[in-house]
């Protein structure tokens, strides 16, 4: 994983707020440590997939709708981005320009020996609303192309893009940021071949 010294990071690392946390929070036994950031999580991002099934019914403006779901979309964007990522699995992932103009992706994970523990249970919802929702916006794409709904066109590839952004994101910061995700699944799949045997 990539990490930069504190004083070339603009947010403070995980560890550095490890720290200031009270005991009894740390040791709170909740399924849901987060239930804030776990319902806005989801609420953007499947507010956005219902006004855009919904539209027709909710308005007949086509410009009211596509604000909407791209108002919904940019919401979720951000708090899954700068929130919820970081709370509810400890995960969190930014651009950074350095002094020589150089951009840098930052992947941090929070370190192992964190006493700030997620959840199964946030954890599996964090991931399964990362995973599920982008696969639905590629869904939509397909549909606009056969159902010929080019309008809507702009509107689902936005979709796309900022859900699939988050999952790319989101998955280099768990595998870690300098690996190179090709052959991660290149060997998984040849270890998984090997373990069948004839």
């Amino acid at each position: 994983m990539m990490r930069l010294d504190s004083q070339e990071a603009d947010a403070p690392l995980f560890g550095d707020d490890d720290d200031d946390a009270p005991t009894a929070v740390r040791q709170k036994k909740s399924e849901i440590k987060h239930p804030l950031a776990t319902f806005f999580h989801l609420f953007f991002r499947t507010s956005a997939i219902l006004v855009y099934l919904l539209c027709e019914i909710l308005s007949s403006s086509f410009i009211v709708c596509m604000v909407t779901i791209i108002l919904l979309l940019s919401c979720d964007f951000w708090t899954v981005k700068n929130v919820s990522g970081r709370l509810m699995v400890g995960l969190r992932w930014w651009n950074q320009v350095d002094e020589d103009g150089q951009s840098h992706w930052v992947f941090e994970s929070r370190p192992a020996t964190s006493r700030k523990v997620p959840t199964n249970s946030e954890s599996q919802i964090f991931w399964l609303g990362l995973v599920v929702c982008p696969v639905l916006w590629g869904i939509f794409v397909f549909s606009t192309l056969f159902s010929f709904k080019f309008k809507w066109l702009a509107v689902v590839l936005m979709g796309v893009a900022l859900q699939w952004a988050n999952l790319y994101g989101y998955v280099r910061c768990k595998v870690g940021g300098k690996t190179n995700l090709r052959s991660m699944a290149t060997n998984y799949l040849g270890s998984q071949f090997f373990k069948q045997g004839p």
